[in-house]
């Protein structure tokens, strides 16, 4: 148990402490990792880890779907809020057919994302106060805490 506690500790205070985009990075890698545990467990016909997985999946990308801000996100929020209800189909598909080829699209399609995310996150943490990091956090996440000026807003009102 001491092990578990010291370990359930870290990831709590890990999340707890992220910023937004660390966050979100989080859940793609959450969502990566229960698609592969959803296909190796639909392979070796273990309904109960299957469907353990799955709900798993569906509810990380439920929440990644609602946390997107259509206002401030526009058209690419509207475009991954449609990609996400495409992977929740192939989801389901893939439990009911018992079958790993739309959880292995799924499974490419969140990796995708994710790079896609990882790289704008680290773009962003080196522009700091960056107003394009504010808007994509918002994009992704719902509210952002309002950006202090950066480097790169500063330039823009000298032009």
């Amino acid at each position: 148990m001491g092990n578990n506690y010291g370990f359930n500790k870290y990831k709590q205070t890990s999340v707890t402490t992220a910023s937004r985009g660390q966050v979100l990075l989080m859940l793609y890698e959450s969502s990566i990792k229960y698609t592969k545990m959803a296909i190796e467990a639909m392979k070796a016909k273990d309904l109960a880890r299957k469907g353990q997985a799955i709900l798993k999946i569906q509810d990380i990308i439920n929440e990644l779907s609602l946390s997107l801000n259509h206002e401030v996100g526009g058209d690419i929020s509207r475009e991954l809020e449609r990609l996400y209800l495409f992977m929740v189909e192939q989801i389901t598909q893939a439990n009911i057919r018992n079958d790993v080829k739309p959880l292995e699209t799924t499974q490419k399609l969140l990796e995708t994302l994710y790079d896609g995310w990882k790289g704008a996150v680290e773009q962003l943490a080196k522009f700091g106060g960056d107003p394009a990091a504010a808007a994509a956090s918002e994009i992704a996440g719902g509210k952002a805490p309002v950006p202090t000026p950066g480097p790169i807003q500063k330039n823009a009102k000298e032009r």
